[in-house]
């Protein structure tokens, strides 16, 4: 049976565009489940991915989408079976192999995740892999000492998708969670989340510099990277913690050694591609009992398959805030 999907190409001269073409189940990629997809995520990967920056995608024609939640449909894997629901995030879906900007997707099942209960398909993508990685750096975070009682949590990137839930699940477990973003023209919506109090990027970072700084925040999730990451770790309280989850402004980290050996703290990164099985389902069901999915709705937009490659434009702009969903069956 035939399906539509948004097929991204690249021609002679390397330019990369994409569409919305029809395809029969001959095209999609080998995997023992195929699962009907119903909503899928716009994250800054599907930008790279819908643009060909980054070199994300090595083989064209492709489909992207690195999240997706659907039902199941076929299934040679005794672990689900047909009206099964499920979510996928990671594995290099959507990059290496091809994912859920279509109506149809067939994977390896050891990717997928059941639905929580609670949770609808399109619940699953308000979260997505956004909601995912700022619940698994949270975890980690406790893990290594981090409570309500630790003092201030930092956020960075707090606008976007990964900062904003970060913010919304800090403040719902008892944590003071701290807003940085260089778009404050969003700071009554970070509030409304949950937000202690906001700070603006550009202030943050005009400080003078020194090798260590006043001790502010028991912890952080930075999504950023770059300059901001190695000023906030400065300001670490004593055996505070750090969660390194994005480099959206830069892969470079200058620091020295001094905040780890003098304050003994920790830098923790924080992978959701590869992260196994039971680490997610644990992380998935405790998303769905605390997400205040009415507190978030302002922060949710819907875009059709169609409307990809210009959203993906504005994501990869900064332009972006919360969650984008694909409305893809």
């Amino acid at each position: 049976m035939n399906f539509r999907a948004l097929v991204t190409e690249r021609d002679t001269s390397g330019e990369v565009t994409s569409s919305v073409q029809e395809l029969d189940d001959n095209r999609l990629p080998q995997g023992e489940v195929t699962v009907q997809v119903e909503w899928a995520g716009l994250n800054y990967k599907d930008g790279l991915c819908l643009t060909g920056a980054g070199g994300l995608v090595r083989t064209y024609p492709h489909v992207a989408g690195i999240d997706f939640a659907g039902t199941v449909s076929e299934s040679a894997d005794s672990r689900y079976g047909a009206g099964d629901k499920v979510i996928l995030t990671g594995w290099r879906v959507g990059e290496t192999h091809w994912g859920g900007y279509s109506e149809k997707a067939r994977v390896d099942p050891e990717w997928l995740v059941p639905l929580p209960d609670g949770l609808g398909t399109r619940d699953a993508m308000v979260i997505g892999t956004a909601g995912l990685t700022a619940m698994l750096a949270i975890e980690r975070l406790e893990r290594a000492g981090l409570r309500p009682e630790s003092g201030p949590v930092l956020v960075t990137g707090a606008a976007g998708g990964v900062g904003s839930i970060a913010i919304m699940l800090l403040a719902k477990l008892g944590y003071e969670a701290v807003a940085l973003s260089g778009r404050t023209e969003h700071a009554a919506a970070l509030t409304g989340l949950g937000a202690a109090s906001i700070l603006e990027r550009d202030a943050f970072l005009a400080k003078p510099d020194k090798v260590l700084e006043s001790a502010r925040y028991a912890g952080a999730i930075d999504n950023v990277g770059g300059r901001v990451l190695g000023k906030l770790l400065k300001q670490i309280k004593y055996d505070g913690h750090v969660a390194s989850i994005g480099n959206a402004g830069g892969i470079e980290l200058e620091t020295t050694v001094l905040p780890f050996i003098l304050r003994g703290i920790s830098l923790l990164g924080i992978d959701s591609v590869m992260q196994p099985y039971a680490a997610r389902v644990r992380a998935w069901e405790r998303i769905a009992r605390i997400f205040d999915f009415g507190g978030y709705a302002k922060l949710v937009r819907e875009v059709e398959l169609d409307e990809l490659p210009a959203a993906a434009g504005e994501i990869l702009a900064g332009r972006v805030n919360g969650r984008t969903l694909v409305r893809v069956g």
